[in-house]
């Protein structure tokens, strides 16, 4: 199965609209709000994405999400190989078939029938070897966990760029101070510098969402900030101080810390008024916290 009269030797790999409306009907698939699935369905916002992504001949691509390939295709016209997870089983099952009927070769692509916050260890592909970049448009429903999770399991992947919904963007990569900083934005701040990479227009997906989208783009530090452990203990101190993020570090930490007095004498040590709030602290002052607890040596 694939778009009708399509001749691979034409060079033009991509979907058009009428190709995925024509697949999804064929195969009876209907994109499922619960799973979050919007498809790309423009050509042009497809080589945009792969262009800003820097996507290039011999590179290996992680993709989560593929749906019906339209952004998958668009990797493979640069001449990269393609590691796709996909959860949805019609979905999966129809990837290989689309790109088969358009002349992609067997050993440019590897899918993964799984969940995304489930994998442990990613396909090699037999030209390229291990992913090192993320190009996917996530679902808007587990963006943030599925872009973390992916950074966090998986150090060969060195950038990523996901389009999520714009209001995601805007929280991940906000700095301290921000009315949209939280969490997310301190995690992602562990692994790199996360930058708003364009918008993106809610009119170019089928469904239409209600919501905008934009592109997130993060590149990893070339050193990391710490080790496994470190960051741990990191992201625990960050998960209480914006458990409730109208109190004083000294009131949130509390928990953590054990009291409230023990959560001062932390505070203090790190060198961080308790008085303050967490959404005012970057990632070295989440660092300094865990540190000072003696959690970490």
């Amino acid at each position: 199965m694939g778009s009708p009269d399509h001749d691979p030797s034409a060079g033009d790999l991509l979907l058009t609209a009428r190709d995925i409306r024509q697949l999804a009907e064929e195969a009876g698939i209907r994109p499922s709000k619960q799973r979050g699935q919007n498809f790309v369905m423009d050509p042009n916002t497809v080589r945009t994405i792969v262009g800003r992504a820097d996507v290039a001949e011999g590179r290996a691509v992680l993709e989560v999400g593929p749906g019906l390939g339209s952004l998958t295709l668009g990797l493979l016209e640069t001449g990269a190989d393609v590691a796709a997870v996909e959860l949805d089983r019609g979905l999966a099952e129809l990837l290989p078939l689309t790109l088969r009927a358009r002349g992609v070769a067997e050993d440019r692509f590897r899918l993964v029938h799984d969940d995304a916050l489930r994998i442990t260890e990613l396909p090699e592909l037999p030209r390229t070897g291990a992913p090192t970049v993320l190009v996917a448009n996530l679902p808007y429903n587990v963006a943030t966990p599925i872009l973390l999770t992916i950074l966090e399991r998986f150090e060969s992947i060195r950038s990523a760029l996901v389009m999520v919904q714009s209001e995601v963007v805007d929280r991940l990569t906000a700095g301290p101070g921000s009315r949209t900083y939280g969490g997310p934005s301190v995690k992602a701040a562990w692994y790199g510098r996360a930058v708003n990479a364009g918008r993106i227009s809610r009119h170019i997906f089928w469904p239409v969402p209600h919501v905008d989208s934009a592109l997130v783009e993060l590149v990893r530090y070339d050193e990391p900030l710490g080790g496994p452990e470190e960051r741990e203990q990191v992201f625990a101190v960050v998960d209480a101080a914006f458990a409730q993020r109208r109190k004083t570090l000294r009131a949130a930490l509390a928990s953590w810390a054990g009291s409230a007095v023990r959560s001062e004498e932390i505070l203090r040590a790190a060198g961080i008024d308790p008085g303050v709030r967490g959404e005012t602290l970057g990632i070295e002052q989440f660092r300094a916290i865990a540190r000072a607890s003696g959690g970490i040596t």
